[in-house]
């Protein structure tokens, strides 16, 4: 009589522990990034009162079954269960969703144990650090610039330790939110060149004393202190070397002639198309050629080489039409305003019309979510059972899912499942004390038992 009395206390402490659970997820409903607990019960030991007998077939009794009395619940497991909340729209730049199993890693300040969370509601405090709205720092890799790949993508070093990231530091002078000038290494050019033009002829590579320029466009370049000189780049069809109307060979002069504060050196050169009006680079008429370019003395600024590249450019009987396609090089700027794309990168926009990654968000996975603990303030520490983490992955890399920009992940709590849980578990509760109150009623007609 004991023993179910004893077992209905279990029923009362597991049901209530359930209670618990559900009562915290009701309350975290509209908590950003919330995973919800689940309460699963087991029975705990049961007291054998006979054990199992085979049966015997000298004398034809048949088996039993052993008889055992179960001696009440208990809570098995409370899990986190990780399945992936809505997102919500807030428009806020700095808020992000992650769409996939990877964590935001954060930490107080540059020491301390790493924390992991789904709540994306980050701000930017005044000296440009990404943080949790506790203050918390958000970590990545701040590689400056990035290293532009040819498909226009940034690539970082994210074998490196993450660090925090800021918003305002960069690695050209250390100074806040300040992009230093760049002067141009490069410069291509695309379009057409009108083969009906008349051919000026030349001895030697060297153009008549007098002609008349074909076709002109303009180039613009930096020196290293960000001053801008606009420069011409001039065209003109020609015979060279004793080259005539028959050749299949057409040769154009191209030239950059010296200009206002301006020196310029190796300037000039000659390209050579073939009877299909396709360019042919060799020694003698290379397609890309250094140029030197000297700004005056009192400028201040170092001499310049830049890179001319007229690969991109053709011949037929189209209007001329060449112009610059890609030239780097700019003045410095100011940070204006910065965007967090979906592959983690924070790009700066300046005041001088340059964009430049100015970071990357790092992503944490394990390979048991669930087993993570929960720390508050949203955050998660790991665990022996969650797995170790030792560095961030790239977003969208190992299954951590790509970023949403201007949103939020809302809490998985499903509302309806919770309130039915709550009916259940409160008329298990109530099981549990009807269990009691018949034990005790039958205790006491015990003790009658002798008036």
């Amino acid at each position: 009589m004991m023993r179910c009395m004893f077992s209905g206390v279990s029923s009362l402490r597991a049901h209530q522990e359930k209670m618990d659970v559900i009562g915290n997820n009701i309350a975290n409903v509209n908590t950003v990034g919330f995973k919800s607990g689940r309460v699963t019960f087991s029975d705990v030991f049961s007291q054998t009162m006979s054990g199992a007998s085979a049966p015997d077939s000298s004398t034809g009794r048949a088996g039993t079954n052993p008889r055992q009395i179960g001696l009440g619940v208990g809570v098995q497991a409370i899990d986190t269960i990780m399945t992936r909340g809505g997102t919500e729209s807030t428009g806020n730049q700095t808020d992000l969703a992650i769409n996939g199993n990877g964590f935001f890693i954060v930490r107080s300040g540059h020491t301390g144990s790493y924390l992991f969370t789904r709540a994306g509601n980050f701000i930017v405090d005044k000296t440009g650090n990404l943080t949790t709205s506790d203050g918390l720092n958000v970590y990545g890799w701040m590689d400056y610039g990035g290293r532009q790949q040819a498909d226009g993508t940034y690539e970082f070093d994210i074998d490196k330790p993450v660090e925090a990231i800021n918003i305002y530091s960069d690695a050209y002078n250390k100074s806040k939110n300040i992009l230093a000038a760049k002067a141009t290494e490069y410069a291509t050019f695309d379009g057409n060149l009108d083969s009906s033009e008349p051919a000026v002829s030349t001895t030697s590579k060297t153009m008549p004393t007098t002609y008349d320029t074909q076709y002109s466009t303009t180039l613009t370049v930096y020196d290293s202190l960000g001053e801008s000189y606009e420069v011409q780049v001039n065209l003109t069809k020609c015979f060279v070397d004793g080259s005539d109307a028959a050749d299949p060979k057409t040769e154009w002069f191209w030239e950059i002639p010296a200009s206002s504060g301006l020196s310029i050196t190796d300037g000039s050169g000659f390209l050579r198309f073939d009877g299909k009006g396709n360019l042919i680079g060799d020694d003698a008429f290379p397609i890309k050629q250094s140029v030197k370019f000297e700004p005056g003395k009192s400028v201040g600024s170092a001499p310049f080489t830049v890179e001319i590249d007229f690969t991109n450019i053709s011949m037929s009987s189209a209007d001329s039409s060449v112009q610059s396609d890609r030239v780097d090089g700019y003045p410095s700027g100011t940070l204006e305003d910065f965007s967090i794309g979906n592959d983690g990168i924070i790009m700066g926009v300046y005041s001088n019309g340059k964009q430049q990654p100015l970071g990357m968000i790092a992503m944490a996975v394990f390979d048991n979510p669930a087993g993570l603990a929960k720390n508050g303030s949203n955050t998660y520490v790991a665990t022996s059972n969650s797995g170790d983490f030792t560095n961030g992955v790239k977003v969208g890399s190992e299954g951590s899912g790509a970023l949403k920009a201007g949103s939020l992940e809302m809490s998985n709590v499903d509302l309806s499942s919770e309130f039915s849980s709550l009916i259940i578990t409160q008329r298990g509760f109530q099981a549990g004390s009807r269990v009691i109150t018949t034990a005790d009623e039958m205790l006491q007609e015990l003790v009658n038992l002798k008036r």
